[in-house]
């Protein structure tokens, strides 16, 4: 009897945390400058290799899940777990790196934190973010479920108001980095799959009603003219009109207030005198002061004014025609080679392209932490973001264009204010079909809605060459501003051929080389000829260079790859060992030959 009332409790309490799950809301825009208790730090983990903690015996899950951080009552009771007894590991964070055991692990881990809120408010909503989780995440907060997240590279928030209390609280959150085929990457990718809380995790206070996103951007404006306009769109959390919000802008002098109407938003135009504002570039990073408040709530910002556009086969930068000088990059570390989650972690891969002489890098292929973004836009650098639609995506599946949007969706919302992003892209390296094609499209059609203020690109395939002449051919065109394509002559073709090369890009658009390259150990010398040699890779960057300078409405270059990076596809002893050894620098921070190779093209770009 005792057993049987357990059960019926158990089932109550989970189906009463099924009921209550649909807490998803928006991640607010700039979520470091809101009232937050940080939930970084030491967190329980284990493995659960077959899933026991989610599932019973014949795969239905289970009311007597980990989730519910149960302690034996009685020396009899049977609890075959208990997070306070495991290690810890440091959120964020990748699991790979933290525990050897865990190294090449894909599949479930749960983690644990506990904490304590004081002063906790009935007039006040208490939102769960974390700014990544790799892949799968449900989170559970006291024992009831908070919600479900898919995609490993986006931030996602859940309500989790009426789930705490005051004093003594835990949060557990299942983490499951199985890769399928219907995923966002899907089943194979050239990176390490980082598995874990990966970006931070806060507990936001917030008012009833609260600012969720605003935008501030310079439109467009006909040279000559002696005021700039910037747009500014603010929109609350729930539609509830007559809120008053103030505008503050203290260098251009610009105090407003404005209503928001019955939908809870805000649209309007400011004007300021052209002389007085500094426009954001590679050159001069200019970011003012931006001060919202509505109410209570107090938002600071640091924003950035440029405008980016193409005219013909030329990209402009606030009005003035720039080169790209441009390198790849992946969200990880130097020297230690793990997942990157901080500005500082950030830092050492940007002074390597800024001694590379870049003024723009691609974040591939996936958007990367909110840290990386803003210490690049502060120090200069112009970016170009992408959502993780690489090779072959299940391009049939609803499922997977819906996973697919809503990344592309919370990458936007996350990043429309930084001036430094100037290309959202959509894919990479796609083989042409009609699926594909609809999906592609259907994505731009999106990316285009939210945001106009920025270019689309996708990272295209040239398909083949006969003669000699590439001709990049893809249907995709229409829809993208920029026409980016990866090629490889040297690598997967004959360096020779680099020199006979012609390319037909018949769309007038900017073009930008988006990968090239080859790989090289670093510390390896041999014959100009012997792959894998500091020679080889450095030959290869000197014809490939020479070729590409001969490409009509050329814009910009993004060689692959910055740093040498893990990838279990790259198993080749002695010379690879579990990295893509493409990089310009390695693993360790060894400048190999092309280095200097490029370094000096970009050189004469800049003069």
């Amino acid at each position: 009897m005792k057993k049987t009332i357990l059960l019926l409790t158990a089932l109550l309490v989970t189906l009463s945390g099924e009921l209550s799950a649909q807490r998803e809301v928006p991640a607010p825009q700039n979520v470091y400058t809101r009232k937050s208790l940080s939930l970084n730090g030491d967190w329980n983990y284990f493995a659960d290799v077959q899933e026991q903690g989610y599932y019973d015996y014949r795969m239905n899950p289970t009311p007597w899940g980990f989730f519910l951080n149960a302690k034996p009552q009685q020396p009899s009771d049977l609890i075959e777990y208990d997070f306070d007894a495991c290690p810890t590991m440091h959120v964020p964070g990748d699991w790979n790196t933290q525990d050897e055991q865990l190294f090449l692990y894909e599949g479930t881990v749960w983690l644990k934190r506990d904490f304590d809120i004081v002063n906790l408010k009935s007039s006040e909503r208490q939102l769960l973010y974390f700014g990544a989780v790799n892949y799968e995440a449900i989170v559970y907060v006291n024992g009831k479920k908070a919600g479900r997240h898919v995609g490993g590279f986006t931030p996602f928030c859940f309500d989790v108001t009426g789930l705490v209390n005051e004093g003594k609280n835990f949060v557990i959150v299942k983490v499951d980095n199985k890769r399928h085929a219907d995923n966002v990457p899907t089943q194979i990718f050239d990176w390490w799959n980082y598995g874990g809380i990966t970006r931070d995790v806060l507990l936001l206070t917030t008012g009833e009603t609260y600012i969720e996103d605003y935008t501030l951007s310079l439109a467009p404006s006909p040279q000559g003219k002696k005021r700039r306009t910037i747009d500014f769109s603010l929109s609350l959390n729930q539609e509830k009109a007559g809120q008053e919000v103030t505008l503050s802008i203290p260098e251009l002098k610009i105090n407003q207030k404005f209503v928001t109407g019955a939908d809870g938003r805000i649209s309007s135009q400011l004007s300021t005198l052209s002389s007085k504002l500094i426009l954001w570039s590679p050159e001069t990073p200019k970011l003012y002061t931006v001060e919202i408040t509505c109410g209570d709530e107090l938002i600071r910002d640091e924003i950035g004014f440029r405008t980016i556009e193409t005219c013909g086969r030329q990209l402009l930068l606030n009005g003035k025609p720039i080169f790209l000088r441009g390198v790849c990059a992946h969200e990880e570390t130097a020297y230690t080679s793990r997942r990157c989650n901080n500005a500082s972690d950030a830092d050492t891969l940007l002074s390597w392209a800024r001694d590379l002489g870049c003024n723009f890098l691609r974040l591939a292929h996936y958007p990367h932490n909110e840290h990386a973004v803003r210490e690049a836009e502060r120090q200069g650098f112009l970016l170009w973001s992408e959502i993780p639609v690489y090779w072959t995506i299940s391009w049939q599946n609803a499922g997977t264009y819906a996973n697919a949007e809503q990344q592309l969706r919370d990458m936007i919302r996350r990043d429309h204010n930084r001036a430094a992003i100037i290309i959202w892209s959509l894919a990479n390296e796609t083989p042409h079909s009609d699926a594909r094609d609809q999906f592609l499209s259907r994505l731009a059609t999106t990316a285009r809605s939210m945001d106009s203020t920025r270019l689309i690109s996708m990272a295209m395939e040239v398909t083949g060459a006969a003669n000699y002449v590439n001709r990049l051919n893809d249907n995709m065109n229409k829809y993208v501003d920029v026409v980016s394509f990866n090629q490889y002559i040297g690598w997967y073709r004959d360096v020779n051929d680099a020199p006979k090369m012609k390319w037909e890009i018949p769309y007038e658009k900017p073009v930008i080389i988006s990968e090239f390259g080859g790989g090289a150990k670093a510390g390896l010398h041999g014959d100009k000829g012997q792959r894998w040699t500091e020679e080889f890779q450095e030959n290869l960057y000197i014809e490939n260079l020479a070729m590409l300078e001969k490409i009509e409405g050329l814009a910009g270059t993004c060689p692959w790859v910055l740093k040498d990076f893990r990838s279990p596809r790259r198993a080749l002893p002695g010379i690879q060992d579990g990295f893509n050894r493409k990089g310009l620098v390695s693993d360790q921070g060894q400048r190999k030959r092309a280095f200097y190779v490029l370094q000096g093209w970009y050189k004469k770009k800049r003069q």
